[in-house]
């Protein structure tokens, strides 16, 4: 007896979280539409949106880049290189979102300012460079450096674990072939680490989203923060919350729905390699 299919043969079936999700956003959407007040705060939130995208976007592109390069060093044949690190992972891992924030922001930004100083001493004392500070840090830039840090060392890992789950048997075929290192990485390590990496690699995204609400602790004005503003001055607690959640969700639950697209396209194409 053959078991139900959960889909039919090229259909799609709409999963319930999915249309839980858009009920309650369509519900939210209404109010918007229909409440001059609910109108008013989806407005004043709006400005945020822009500066969480920005901060998201910039911060999980360099944490890509950091994370990736901590995941060669990770696999690196010398000790010391993966020792090294090792350490940088496991510190960083180790440490809270909020108090690495924190860190960067008030210790990291002006020891930063003091050597930046101390090394460029000689060409501000000849009148060739300006003096450098902290005020010239940008609490957003000092937000996106601290996310950058955070999230690359759960990245590594992820890359790590991605490329060594390739066959290793592919990679000593191609040594075998006489292709250089870089091309076994871009051609074979590459692609197939990437599908296995791409669903934690986009949960990683999205809870970069949600954790870019902490950087309202340093007033950098995001969702969050011109939400807490806005309901304090006019004590709409609840619908002013209920505003930034659905800007979080919709960025969110969009995001979610891309990365199983992309699994999807990716599990087709392995599909029809595989039949070829």
């Amino acid at each position: 007896m053959h078991a139900p299919h959960r889909r039919a043969q090229g259909g799609f079936q709409m999963p319930y979280w999915l249309l839980a999700a858009i009920l309650i956003s369509v519900l939210i959407m209404w109010n918007i539409i229909a409440d001059q007040g609910y109108q008013t705060i989806f407005w004043a939130l709006m400005r945020g949106v822009t500066t969480t995208i920005y901060v998201t976007t910039v911060a999980f592109t360099l944490a890509v880049i950091l994370g990736l390069v901590m995941a060669v060093l990770r696999l690196s044949p010398l000790r010391w290189v993966r020792e090294c690190a090792t350490f940088y992972i496991e510190i960083v891992r180790g440490i809270p979102m909020l108090v690495l924030l924190f860190y960067i922001a008030f210790v990291g930004a002006p020891w930063f300012v003091d050597a930046f100083n101390w090394a460029t001493g000689p060409l501000q004392a000849n009148g060739l460079m300006g003096e450098l500070t902290v005020r010239m840090f940008d609490f957003t830039w000092r937000a996106i450096i601290a996310l950058t840090i955070s999230y690359s060392a759960f990245l590594a890992e992820i890359f790590r674990a991605g490329i060594e789950a390739v066959d290793r048997g592919q990679i000593e075929a191609a040594r075998a072939l006489g292709l250089k290192r870089k091309h076994i990485f871009r051609f074979i390590v590459a692609p197939q680490a990437l599908r296995m990496i791409l669903p934690p690699l986009g949960n990683e995204l999205v809870a970069m989203i949600k954790d870019s609400a902490l950087v309202s602790a340093l007033g950098v004005q995001d969702i969050t923060q011109l939400g807490k503003v806005y309901s304090a001055s006019t004590f709409k607690f609840f619908e002013t919350y209920n505003v930034v959640a659905f800007l979080y969700l919709v960025m969110t639950i969009s995001l979610t729905l891309v990365v199983r697209w992309l699994e999807r396209i990716l599990g087709q194409a392995d599909r029809q390699s595989s039949t070829n």
